[in-house]
Parts: C-alpha cells; structure tokens; sequence
C-alpha cells in the first residue's frame, strides 16, 4: 500500500511553511518517556518524523542507533543541516509502507493523524508497525483524542481510544494507552500516551 498523500504533498508544505504541527522542540510526554530508558543500544525509529526533534534529543543522549524515516526529503536535508553530526545513512527517504528493517522501538509523533482516516489507512498502519517491530518491540507514542470531523482535506485527522484500540489489538498486547498528564498547552487534553507490546 502506498501513502495516501505523496512525496509531492509534503514537499510542498514543508516549502510553504505549512507545518502546523512543528511544536518547534520535543514534546514533553516522550522526552518523559526517553528520560526513563536505560538501553542506549535500542534500534529506534521515527517515522514521518518531519523536524525530527526526538531524534536530535535521543542522539544528544546518548542513543545512536536511531533511524529517521520521512517521505519527504526537504525535511530530512533540514535534519541533516541542524544536526551534522547525525549519520547520514539513518536519515531514510522513503514510504513508510515500503519500507523494510526491524526495530526495538517505533516512536509515533503526529504521524498516524496525517493519513486520510479511513479504516483500511489505519489497520495497514497498526500491520505494517507490527511488521516492523521484532519481537515484542515497542510502539510508543501519541495519539490525538478528538472528534473526527468528515473533513477528510483539514489535518490532523483526529479519533478516540476505543477505536484506535481496535486497530492495534489484535497486533499488540496495551501496556498503557491513557489520557496524557504532560502536554504541552495548545494539546492539553487532546492526547493519549501508549505504549504497545508487538505479540
């Protein structure tokens, strides 16, 4: 399955400026959830990263084996531009639904409320995060807890716990999936924190 909106799309709003999801810095739920990791050596990866904030941090931090997946290359050259030290060959440009590898832990951040959401979108999304995770691997990210509006054109696209939960259940054991105590305030009370074990 190819991306619902392509290379084209993003390029475009990133040359725009159109990047109203771009917090400018990490966001504080998963630098909390960084802060408390002691394996330095997780395979991590973070698609539709975009600015790539959490991988700036994660790498500062001491964890080097992060991967940057984006469909858009502009992005990825900004990444590349702020951070030189940063390993050229884990900056991918790709389609996340073609990409292939495994990792220890996926990083979600803005990226599953970019896709037109419809329900084949959204289970291809919990499969295909399920594929590339090894064996009990680690989801863990945001998810944003609102209404979803019938504009399928105006992101991010929004929805609610029970139903993302039946996209990942029958991919993941829930660790957690809960109500986030720590955003930042324009998201106040319109985030789910989870953590999802691939079974």
């Amino acid at each position: 399955m190819k991306q619902v909106s392509g290379e084209e799309y993003w390029t475009n709003r990133y040359k725009q400026n159109l990047t109203g999801w771009d917090i400018g810095h990490i966001s504080t739920p998963l630098k909390a959830y960084f802060d408390q990791l002691t394996n330095k050596r997780l395979k991590i990866l973070i698609p539709g990263a975009g600015n790539a904030y959490e991988a700036t941090y994660l790498y500062n931090n001491g964890f080097k084996n992060v991967f940057v997946l984006d469909i858009s290359e502009e992005p990825l050259h900004a990444f590349s531009q702020r951070n030189p030290d940063f390993p050229k060959h884990q900056l991918i440009h790709a389609d996340f639904f073609n990409h292939s590898n495994t990792y220890d832990l996926i990083i979600e951040q803005t990226f599953f409320c970019s896709f037109v959401p419809t329900k084949q979108n959204r289970e291809a999304y919990a499969k295909k995060m399920n594929e590339l995770l090894v064996n009990k691997g680690k989801l863990v990210g945001l998810w944003f807890d609102f209404p979803l509006k019938d504009d399928f054109e105006k992101r991010p696209f929004g929805g609610n716990r029970a139903e993302y939960l039946s996209y990942f259940k029958p991919y993941f054991e829930v660790l957690t999936f809960e109500k986030v105590y720590n955003s930042i305030g324009p998201r106040k009370g319109q985030e789910l924190f989870g953590i999802f074990i691939k079974q």
